[in-house]
């Protein structure tokens, strides 16, 4: 039996939960479990913080699922592994790695964590148009990605007008980031005005239970529903 995205968004989520509760075990007992801190505990809290991370950005990654770019989360999903595996790596390889490792973690790292950001907008926008201040918003994270990763794969010298210019498109990037978090969370599209029907969690779940049997998506129940009722 093929697993819908929901079940698949559900089972991910508990092994993030799990994966992170086990970290932190570790980094608990290395914290109390007495005796000298040495390399061993300092790597365990340092996998903790690792697994902590990557943790945060599933979870991004997830916010997208069930929607039509969902696309951009499982890219993102896989660009994690390659930031993540080799922080392991650093971290219990024992040594430091070369030039062309820091690189590519470099990159993996500012690739994930922009798509990462990239994930929560579009979850705050749901299934509303992607308008002009999204879609800005959106443009100035991919140019801090490049902005950040041109540097790191190149040692040119980039200049103070360079890096000017990179702190105005992040104080953009910011700016629009806290607008429309802003306005998703306090706005007047949070308030019930009629246009938006409130479903209580008895019926979602008697919807959800009708997708699953039929094979499809809630909305197309609700569809199917609608169609049956007006005819």
């Amino acid at each position: 039996m093929m697993l819908d995205m929901s079940d698949l968004r559900s089972i991910v989520t508990k092994v993030v939960i799990v994966s992170f509760s086990i970290a932190a075990l570790m980094g608990i007992i290395a914290l109390v479990g007495g005796g000298s801190f040495g390399g061993t505990e300092e790597r365990v809290l340092l996998t903790t913080v690792i697994v902590g991370v990557e943790s945060i950005a599933v979870l991004c990654y997830l916010a997208v699922s069930g929607r039509p770019l969902v696309y951009i989360g499982m890219v993102g999903g896989v660009a994690s592994v390659v930031p993540f595996g080799i922080a392991l790596v650093l971290a219990w390889g024992g040594y430091d790695g070369g030039d062309w490792l820091w690189r590519t973690f470099g990159i993996g790292l500012t690739v994930a964590a922009s798509i990462a950001q990239v994930c929560l907008l579009l979850a705050l926008a749901g299934h509303q148009r992607i308008g002009p201040g999204l879609l800005a918003t959106l443009a100035t994270i991919t140019i801090i990605a490049a902005m950040i990763v041109l540097p790191i794969a190149s040692d040119a010298d980039r200049g103070d007008t360079y890096w000017r210019i990179f702190g105005v498109v992040a104080i953009l990037d910011v700016l629009g980031t806290v607008i429309l978090a802003a306005v998703r969370a306090f706005g007047p599209g949070r308030r019930n005005d009629g246009s938006t029907v409130l479903l209580t969690p008895a019926t979602q779940a008697r919807i959800i239970d009708a997708a699953r049997l039929r094979g499809t998506s809630p909305e197309q129940v609700l569809s199917d529903a609608l169609d049956v009722l007006l005819d």
